[in-house]
């Protein structure tokens, strides 16, 4: 069947939509990738989702119902092309409860993995670009119900487009530990999410990354 056949290369596949939503404005025109391509990457990342976890059947139906939950969200916001708030909202909700049990699944099958390729490499950059997507939703979070938790000159604009590439800039920043300072949580709970943000970037660097190269060589040398 077609589905066994992508599900061997689920990880380049969620891999390929991660990277298209995070670099995809940096070679198609801004507005057309805000209000058409991006939306469209969005639900073919759920897609690619349902294709993760399509052998556990009834989160399969979970996540189903979040893709058609989103295709109408998307549908209405590409039409009207207006941010509702609510909207903004459900969206946030649906993409971040989906990052939490995808992370989940990626993580534990990148760790069970028996034998290490390069699928499982694939899996294990995507999990950790998924603890930026899941940052960028968490700090978003925070920065809408409380504006001003975290500050910077660009977090000023009445754009929210504008606003959501910066959250989303400082979340991987954050997750990455580089910390240029440019923009700065203000808040206690703005401040304790980028230490949680922090703190997981560097478990999954320390503790996954680790032994998944520990079985790459462990592998090599029995060749």
């Amino acid at each position: 069947m077609i589905v066994d056949r992508l599900y061997k290369h689920r990880f380049e596949i969620f891999l390929g939509t991660q990277i298209t939503i995070l670099f995809g404005s940096l070679f198609f025109p801004l507005d057309f990738y805000e209000f058409v391509l991006l939306p469209i990457l969005y639900l073919l990342s759920i897609a690619a989702g349902i294709l993760m976890i399509s052998k556990r059947k009834k989160l399969t139906w979970f996540f189903i119902g979040l893709f058609v939950i989103a295709a109408f969200m998307f549908g209405s916001s590409m039409i009207s092309r207006n941010e509702n708030m609510d909207n903004i909202f459900i969206r946030l909700t649906i993409y971040f409860v989906f990052h939490i049990i995808v992370t989940w699944n990626i993580i534990q099958q990148v760790w069970g993995a028996s034998f290490v390729n390069k699928n499982v490499i694939m899996g294990l950059m995507s999990g950790y670009i998924s603890l930026g997507f899941l940052a960028f939703f968490l700090f978003m979070t925070i920065e809408l119900l409380n504006p001003g938790s975290f500050t910077c000159t660009l977090l000023q604009s009445e754009d929210p487009l504008v606003r959501f590439d910066s959250i989303l800039y400082y979340a991987y920043i954050t997750l990455l530990t580089i910390g240029y300072g440019e923009i700065v949580p203000t808040t206690a709970v703005a401040q304790k999410a980028a230490i949680l943000v922090g703190l997981v970037g560097q478990f999954y660097m320390v503790i996954i990354t680790a032994v998944i190269v520990e079985k790459y060589i462990v592998h090599s040398k029995k060749l």
